[in-house]
This record gives structure tokens, sequence and C-alpha cells, in this order.
């Protein structure tokens, strides 16, 4: 055994005898992926961290079912997987309008850059942080779970057909039909492919986008800001069913309904989500402090905003590392 494989065979004999500490200590690398593939899974943070919190119980019960023949990463995903499942299928019980993905949520890049400091395989790290475009993740909540679990098994985690089968405890052939119909429903309704679901790095355009949208909207100047929307550009609210398609809609919004039209009196922190530039919005309360509102993702195509994905949830500034309140909003 290499030095590393003989660590964690001990500490994994540590963790049977029942040392919880040990059983930490062997999750720890692969709990950021594990939490990304739940995420991608379930289209939501707060859903995903629920599911590898139960993922982990699991895996601590069952720990003696591990024989070795396979790696731990492996047999993780497994019980992960299998948990998402029954999450999705918990949802089905739920009553709500077809195709609508009212949990969905964005995830913050400053949680994806942890995926370098612990997964233990480089091309998983490639991969987990290639497939989280906010697009991408929408799309997959319309697959069956099942397809959706066989697509991110073999199209983002690299699994072969052998082990896909495995991890989801049916045949190479049904997993090969699952992962058939998942990508031909993608390609047909979504026109999603592994090519367009990948999030790169901004370029420096695209920077100069972002900070010149920030600059119009706290001018309040809506030629401004309608001046980098694209004309046929779409501005949606999960888990509203309302979207604004198109530049004149999309501006008429922002001048009459955010503060009344006053966007002067919205603050704007700009960060990442899904590899996607993003915009914290703060919006001011009658103490005059500036409350967290939502989180807004912007999708940037051929330089110019294609779509806006408004957040109105204030739970989620502690996830992207913010303060839910800042000291005072700007005067009127």
């Amino acid at each position: 055994m290499t030095s590393t494989a003989d660590h964690e065979a001990g500490v994994l004999a540590a963790a049977r005898a029942g040392d919880h500490d040990a059983f930490i200590a062997l999750l720890a690398p692969h709990l950021r992926a594990l939490h990304v593939h739940c995420y991608r899974m379930l289209g939501s943070i707060d859903d995903a961290d629920d599911a590898l919190q139960e993922a982990q119980l699991l895996a601590w019960r069952d720990l003696d079912g591990f024989e070795g023949r396979a790696p731990l990463r492996h047999w993780l995903y497994r019980i992960t997987t299998t948990t998402c499942l029954k999450v999705i299928r918990a949802r089905i019980r739920v009553p709500v309008p077809a195709g609508e993905v009212f949990y969905l949520q964005p995830y913050p890049d400053r949680l994806l850059d942890q995926l370098t400091a612990g997964d233990p395989d480089p091309a998983a790290v490639v991969e987990q942080r290639d497939s989280v475009a906010l697009a991408f993740i929408a799309a997959m909540q319309q697959l069956p779970a099942t397809q959706r679990a066989a697509l991110l098994l073999r199209d983002v985690l690299a699994y072969s057909p052998a082990e896909t089968a495995q991890l989801l405890n049916t045949s190479v052939a049904a997993a090969n039909s699952l992962l058939q119909r998942a990508r031909a429903t993608l390609g047909a309704h979504h026109g999603t492919d592994s090519a367009e679901r990948r999030a790169r790095p901004l370029d420096a355009s695209e920077r100069q986008i972002v900070a010149r949208f920030v600059e119009a909207w706290q001018r309040r100047d809506i030629p401004g800001v309608a001046a980098l929307l694209a004309e046929d550009a779409i501005l949606r609210m999960p888990p509203e069913r309302t979207e604004f398609a198109g530049r004149d809609n999309i501006v008429d919004f922002f001048a009459t309904v955010p503060a009344s039209g006053r966007l002067d009196l919205i603050d704007l922190v700009v960060v990442r989500a899904n590899g996607q530039p993003a915009l914290a919005a703060y919006l001011p309360d009658d103490r005059g402090a500036c409350r967290g509102y939502g989180i807004m993702v912007l999708d940037i195509t051929d330089g110019m905003i294609a779509t806006i994905t408004g957040f109105p949830d204030a739970t989620l500034f502690a996830t992207f590392g913010l303060p839910t309140t800042r000291p005072t909003a700007r005067a009127e």
C-alpha cells in the first residue's frame, strides 16, 4: 500500500471500532464533492444540506457494510445518491404546478472553491466545478429522479456503465437506457449539452459588464441598465412563476417595483454563484438599515446579460458569507 492508502486503512479501522472522530476524518476529503452532488440532484442548497447529513448518518450506521472492494468514494456516492432519490420521491407527494421548480436555489462559489482543497480526485474537481451552471441545474430538475442520477453519475462524475448500474442497483442495460433518455430530454427541451452546462471564469469584459450594471443600478439609470440587457433577456424569480421576457418588460419592472423604482436605495454587492456573476441586494428598512433581500444570478452571453434569476430569500446570505444587515442605508 501507499502511505496514503495505509493512512486511510488505519482511519477506517478506527472508525469501524467506534471512533467517531476517525469517521469524520475519513469522510472529510469527500464532503464538499458529495454536497455538490446532492445540490445537482436536488437543486436546493438547503435540501443538499439535509440529504448530506442523512447520508453521513447512514454511512456511520452501515460502515461495517463497506467491504473495501471498491473505493470509499464509490460507496459514499451510492449512499448519497440513494438518499437524494428518497428526497425526490418525498417531493412528489407534495402537489405543485407541473414543471415548477419551487425549491431552486443558487450555490455560492465560495463553497465550490473548497473542492480544490479537499477532493482526492483532480478530474472530479474539474467536473464538479464545470457542471453547476444554474440553467443546467434547473434543467436537471425536470428529469425523472433515476434519469437525473444516471446522467450525473455518467456525464459528470465519469462512472463507467457497470459502476453506474451498481450505484443505482440496476442492470447495465437499464442504466444505459436511463442515460439515453436523460440526454435526449435535455437536448430536445432545454438545449443543454456538455458544452453549454460549463461554467467558466469571467473574463475582463464580463467583469466590466457587471460593474456597469451595478453602477447604472445605483445611479437609477434605467436606460443604462437597459443597454446591458439582451433584447430577448429573461428575468425569473423562483419560486414565483412570473417571468419577464424581453428587455422592455424587465426595465419596466426595475423602474417601478423594487423599492418603488428607487434603485438608488438598494445596495448591491458583487458575489459569485454557480460559476456565474451574482449580486446580493440589500433593501432599506424603516430604521435606516439595509437588510438582505435576495440574490440575483446573471447569465452573460455574447457580451449582454441574457438571464437574471432572482432569489428573494434573505436566508441565503449566510451561505454566501454575507451579513444579513448592512450598517446603514444610502441617504435618499
